[in-house]
């Protein structure tokens, strides 16, 4: 098997351990096979930085959004500084996001969460633009929400961990799933059934360095350069050859976030 490309369609790569060592680990991803990389804001505070990443790198790609984990510290200010940034229509934006639910962590504030998802997947469908969400013991909930206002562009859900009937009732509405370092821990059954079943032409490969640590690696930060690791847990899962796992998820990867034309 030639070594495959890969896209890394979600990184933090403006925070550690990437923040001030960007060319070299642009170059490690890249020596992996990791040729572009998607870099999806938190808070309007990170907006600029990682605009300015992605017109500084020709590898990385931007995506603006206001995360869920960071309800608390999300203004109408906020929602606004979004709006102006997209209306400019940076050329290597490609995404609004990372936008969600999340009913983990302490005072989610659930109300607002909807609130701020529901104007930001507005905002995507002004500026003709896919989503990346975020969900976290919210898939359902998420759904619901998704069958009630659908965005014209859909986009992906991001570091996927449900089910294979969550993953589906996304999958009718045009999302896709986003693959990471969780199928790499055998004990995470559910979710490796998950993708072993999902039609492949859904899928799509992600890091969420330095978060989500794969099987091997707790306690590190995760980096674009262990995608390929990601990438031979799927193969084990799935019964297609791994050169047409590799050629459909570049291509998926390619179509919902439009980067054959950036």
């Amino acid at each position: 098997m030639t070594t495959p490309r890969f896209i890394d369609t979600h990184c933090h790569f403006d925070f550690p351990p990437f923040s001030g060592a960007e060319v070299q680990s642009i170059q490690q991803a890249a020596g992996a096979g990791v040729c572009r990389i998607i870099v999806p804001s938190v808070e309007a505070g990170r907006f600029s930085a990682v605009l300015d990443l992605a017109a500084g790198h020709p590898a990385l790609y931007a995506a603006l959004g206001l995360h869920p984990l960071a309800i608390a510290r999300h203004t109408d200010e906020s929602l606004a500084l979004l709006e102006q940034h997209l209306r400019r229509c940076p050329q290597r934006l490609v995404a609004v996001g990372e936008i969600g639910l999340d009913d983990y962590m302490d005072r989610p504030q659930m109300a607002r969460q909807e609130a701020l998802l529901s104007a930001q997947l507005r905002l995507a469908d002004d500026y003709n633009l896919p989503v990346i969400l975020h969900s976290r013991r919210t898939h359902d909930r998420l759904a619901m929400i998704l069958r009630r206002r659908p965005p014209a562009r859909a986009g992906v859900v991001h570091g996927f961990a449900g089910s294979y009937e969550q993953a589906l009732a996304f999958i009718k509405q045009g999302f896709y799933i986003g693959v990471g370092g969780t199928i790499t821990y055998t004990r995470a059954n559910k979710t490796r059934r998950a993708v072993a079943r999902l039609p492949l032409e859904r899928l799509l490969l992600e890091t969420d360095a330095p978060d989500m640590p794969l099987s091997g690696y707790q306690g590190q930060p995760n980096r674009p350069e262990r995608l390929p690791l990601t990438f031979a847990a799927l193969c084990e899962l799935r019964p297609e050859p791994p050169e047409r796992i590799a050629e459909i998820i570049y291509r998926n990867s390619l179509d919902l976030f439009a980067l054959d034309r950036v």
